[in-house]
């Protein structure tokens, strides 16, 4: 992902300008929200998949699929704690294979949203069941026929993952797929994460939602 020094001073003038005039503003003049349209992109130049194969609906009720984000690999390398994604990806799918399932992987296209995402990857899923995993690391596990905030697991606090807890979600996913009695992976909580990672986790987030294409959609992805 390519930042500079100038970009991110732009995004948070731009911040700290809207909440001025928020705090500024009287009944009578209300006050103007500035807006980054217009800004340059984080990454200049967007990748084309529009000769990518398409994303099919699998039939192996083994199958769960991972759908990751549209940066994933590409713009983006490393989670927001500087995990390689490559090795993010590895974990996951270990893990889905060690409980004896099969692990397919898709970039989904269309939406940066996690929990959307994730949906999407279990809708394409032959057992039903769908990981989702944005490029800064943020992940969820699904079921196809659950409304998009109603997922199976959430794991949002991206800063404290580590690969064994990606390796364990990837197991849990099968568990799910099997029909056995899963406990929820174990997560680290630290309310000075979000504050201490949020100015990159927004550039994250807008470098990712650059690179989407919803009239491609999702592509069959293994880290191409």
């Amino acid at each position: 992902m390519q930042m500079n020094e100038e970009l991110i001073k732009k995004i948070v003038d731009a911040v700290m300008e809207q909440i001025g005039q928020l705090d500024n503003k009287t009944d009578n003049k209300p006050a103007t929200v500035s807006s980054l349209a217009g800004k340059d992109r984080i990454n200049e130049i967007k990748t084309d998949y529009s000769s990518y194969p398409r994303a099919k609906k699998g039939t192996d009720p083994k199958e769960i699929v991972i759908g990751v984000g549209a940066a994933f690999q590409k713009e983006i390398k490393r989670t927001i704690c500087d995990i390689p994604l490559d090795e993010v990806l590895r974990n996951v799918k270990a893990g889905i294979e060690e409980e004896g399932m099969n692990a397919r992987v898709v970039k989904i296209l269309d939406t940066s949203d996690v929990c959307f995402m994730a949906l999407e990857a279990a809708k394409l899923s032959g057992s039903g069941i769908g990981v989702g995993i944005q490029s800064k690391g943020t992940t969820v596990i699904h079921q196809k026929d659950l409304y998009p905030l109603s997922n199976l697991e959430l794991f949002p606090q991206a800063p404290l993952m580590t690969l064994e807890t990606y390796r364990q979600i990837g197991k849990n996913a099968a568990k799910y797929v099997k029909g056995e009695q899963v406990v929820p992976v174990p997560c680290t909580n630290d309310p000075m994460s979000r504050p201490r990672y949020q100015v990159k986790a927004a550039l994250m987030h807008i470098a990712e939602t650059e690179q989407l294409d919803p009239a491609v959609g999702a592509i069959e992805w293994e880290g191409r």
